[in-house]
């Protein structure tokens, strides 16, 4: 990997058809040594969405990589609650899949700093009207469900 990486011509930010970078695509297979690696090569942007206004954030936390997303959490410009096109955040999709690990963290950063605005709203429903609780109740995922009724801000009677 440093090898090309050293090459001039390699570009570990280049986009392909669809915006996604290899930053994108080893976070979404959870290749948390190659993350770090291109992390800490000329700076690629973890902020850069694809088409789809999804981050190599969301792609660890749809995939339930924990590792990746603790590095990616790491850095001081990702977002953990920018949603994508859809309206969908980091945390709606750990909810979705069922990643119980991921929604912890997740969670347990929202509790830490709770003075930070740009942190996630957990009731705000996404396009299509759905919430966390309802993607996570849709596919039984009870744990997830259980932790979810164990925050204030979420109203299950609201939709």
């Amino acid at each position: 990997m440093e090898i090309l990486l050293g090459r001039e011509e390699i570009n570990p930010d280049k986009p392909d058809n669809d915006g996604r970078m290899p930053l994108s695509y080893t976070a979404l297979n959870g290749y948390g040594g190659v993350v770090k690696i291109l992390l800490g090569w000329q700076e690629p942007n973890p902020e850069k969405p694809d088409n789809d206004g999804r981050k190599p954030f969301s792609y660890a936390t749809l995939k339930g990589h924990e590792g990746v997303v603790k590095v990616l959490l790491g850095l001081q410009e990702v977002n953990p609650s920018k949603p994508d096109n859809d309206g969908k955040t980091p945390l709606s999709y750990a909810a979705w899949f069922g990643h119980e690990g991921v929604v912890k963290i997740l969670l347990g950063r929202q509790e830490v700093k709770q003075e930070v605005k740009q942190e996630v709203n957990l009731d705000k429903p996404d396009n299509d009207g759905r919430t966390l609780l309802l993607y996570a109740a849709l596919k039984g995922y009870r744990e997830v469900v259980k932790m979810l009724l164990r925050r204030q801000e979420i109203a299950p009677e609201a939709r």
